[in-house]
Order: structure tokens, then C-alpha cells, then sequence
């Protein structure tokens, strides 16, 4: 389907649809991203035995390092958790779109992240074994990824058969997402909250709907600034998307982005062993920061939008949701050779 023959949408009442249904994408997620010290606040041993090097429900403590095996490895076991389901079952749906209704794929997803995360601001005053609480939260992040796979699948698929301009909505929507997981981590730690109180209202805010100190530098150079940037950069394609889809400065432009990996490897990354520091000045991540989120969230959006248009009508949806997958793989890869980047600093 064409601009140019598509009925009109009264009230921008199906862009709007889309900006809410692709919030809910990531906002979850997100959520989860930002609540780290919450949880691994909760994984901490009542008490420690000094003597024998042990806790006391049998986790062992890592030698120099005052946390547990459990607290050490939650970040790692998250991202696996996270992105395995996210890669099967955005795959999955790229075979299952035609067999099950797109009402049933999309409401259905929806419902069980609602569920999930209801059950996650419950359990936030509920007392847990450092080990029970791990597990269930690495069962409620395998559930609700591998539904947010579905459910960005699905909405991609739609709008792979509507005019391009309505791909935008969902990138939009999904860079607001970041944006207000983010916002909500700085204003929980501005206010001192204890870190049940904030995950509460993390969760609760997630299931309804400055000063550059060492506190804050990251939340809001890192997580912020990103997020706002590759909002801003989503949104853009709404009014405009240079380069089009046959151009071959598309492509060209999203290889350039490469140059970004030694630009930030050479930044004041600590503890660092081998890589000198070229940048030294933090002023120098922040405009790298800037320039990578916003070019991550144009280009992601504008090949998000042509990807559809790219093939015949019938196979617009197919289309979609394989778009959606090979966004998932990308995020899976980023995420594995950043192990590999990090040891080379």
C-alpha cells in the first residue's frame, strides 16, 4: 500500500496506535535495564561467613570482590536471558505470522508482559532466597523478551503493508521507551529512594502504561543522552527520509558508523590495560554519544521503513517481520563482541 492510496487516518488515530504499541515494545525491557541495582541489591547474602568463603545459602564469594556469584554473574546472565529468546522467537514469528491471527499475536503478547510485570512490582515486597529470586527473574526476563519478540514482529509485519511513513510511529515509540526508563532511573536516584521503593515505582510506572557527579555521569551520559538522541533520530524520519530507499548513501552511511567502535574505545574508558586514552576529556564521549545514538536511531528507522517497500505487496509483511529479526540479530552480536572490545582496552 501507497501514500497515495491509503485510506485517511481520521485524528492520526492509527500513528498514534502504533507510537503507544511500539512504547510498549521496549519500555518493559527497559525498565528491567535500569532496575539492575535493584536486583542485585536483592541477590545479596543475608549474611557472609568469612572462615570458610562462603554465604550463607551455599554461593560462593568471588576472591577480591565483595559480591557473590550471583550478584558477578546477573548482568551477564541477563543479556544471555534476554537476547537468545529475543533472536528465536523474533525468527519464530517470521514463520508463524501466517498461521496465527495478528489480533491473537499482538494482544496476546501484550498480556503476558502486563502479567509479568504486575507479578514484578508484587514481588518487590515479598522476601526471597538470594537463588529462587535469580532464577524467577531469569524466567520472567526470558518471558518477557520472547514475547516482545512477537510483539515487535507482529507490529512490524503490519506496517510493512501500510504506507512507509507508519514504521516510524513504532521506532519512535521504542526510542521513547529508553527515554523513560532512563529519566526514571536519574529521578529515583535524585530523590534517594531505598532501591525496593524505586523499583516499585519502576515497575508500577512500567506496568501502567543534574549535576555530572559520579552518580550521574553515566545515567545521564550513557543511559539518557542515548535514549533522547535515538528518540530524536527515530522521530526525524516522520518529516524526513534522506537518504531514499534505492540510494547507495544508505548503506554507505550505516558502514561509517563503524568508525565509532575505536573512537569510543579510545575514550577515558577505566580500568583500561592496553589502549591508550586519546580522548581524555569526558566532553569528547558526550558529542560522540550524541552523534552515534541520533545516526543509530535514523538509519535503523529509515531501513525499518524502506525494508517492506523494498519487495511486492503479498510479501510485505514476511518482509517486516524479518526486518525485525535481523534488528534482533544485530542487537545480539553488538552485544557478544562488546565482551571482545572491552578485553582489548
Amino acid at each position: 500500500m501507497t501514500a497515495s492510496n491509503a485510506p485517511r487516518d481520521r485524528y492520526n488515530a492509527v500513528w498514534i496506535i502504533f507510537f503507544i504499541l511500539g512504547l510498549g515494545t521496549l519500555l518493559p525491557w527497559n525498565f528491567f535495564m535500569t532496575a539492575t541495582m535493584y536486583f542485585t541489591q536483592r541477590l545479596k547474602d543475608p549474611q557472609t561467613n568469612g572462615e570458610h568463603n562462603q554465604t550463607a545459602n551455599g554461593s560462593l564469594v568471588i576472591e577480591g570482590d565483595s559480591r557473590n556469584v550471583l550478584e558477578s554473574k546477573f548482568n551477564n546472565v541477563m543479556t544471555l536471558c534476554a537476547m537468545v529468546p529475543l533472536l528465536i522467537f523474533t525468527c519464530l514469528n517470521s514463520f508463524i505470522h501466517q498461521r496465527i491471527p495478528q489480533t491473537l499475536r499482538i494482544s496476546g503478547s501484550l498480556s503476558v508482559i502486563f502479567v509479568v510485570f504486575l507479578i514484578t512490582a508484587v514481588l518487590v515486597r515479598v522476601e526471597m532466597e538470594p537463588l529462587s529470586f535469580f532464577a524467577f527473574t531469569m524466567i520472567k526476563i526470558i518471558c518477557i523478551n520472547s514475547f516482545g519478540a512477537i510483539l515487535q514482529g507482529s507490529l512490524f509485519g503490519l506496517a510493512g503493508m501500510l504506507p512507509a511513513s507508519y514504521t516510524t510511529p513504532i521506532m519512535s515509540g521504542q526510542g521513547l521507551a529508553g527515554t523513560f526508563a532512563a529519566f526514571s532511573m536519574i529521578c529515583a536516584l535524585a530523590s534517594g529512594s531505598a532501591l525496593q521503593d524505586s523499583a516499585f515505582g519502576y515497575f508500577i510506572t512500567a506496568y501502567c502504561s543534574f549535576s555530572f557527579t559520579d552518580t550521574y555521569f553515566i545515567p545521564v551520559s550513557c543511559f539518557l543522552l542515548f535514549n533522547v538522541m535515538d528518540w530524536v533520530g527515530r522521530s526525524l524520519t516522520a518529516v524526513c527520509m534522506w537518504p531514499g530507499k534505492d540510494s547507495v548513501w544508505l548503506p554507505v552511511l550505516v558502514t561509517a558508523r563503524l568508525v565509532f567502535v575505536p573512537l569510543f574505545m579510545l575514550c577515558n574508558v577505566q580500568p583500561r590495560h592496553n589502549l591508550p586514552v586519546v580522548f581524555a576529556h569526558d566532553a569528547w564521549y558526550i558529542i560522540f554519544m550524541i552523534l552515534f545514538s541520533f545516526s543509530n536511531g535514523y538509519l535503523a528507522s529509515l531501513c525499518m521503513c524502506f525494508g517492506p517497500k523494498k519487495v511486492s505487496q503479498h510479501e510485505a509483511e514476511t518482509a517486516g517481520a524479518i526486518m525485525a529479526f535481523f534488528l534482533s540479530l544485530g542487537l545480539a552480536v553488538g552485544a557478544a563482541l562488546s565482551f571482545g572490545f572491552r578485553a582489548m582496552i
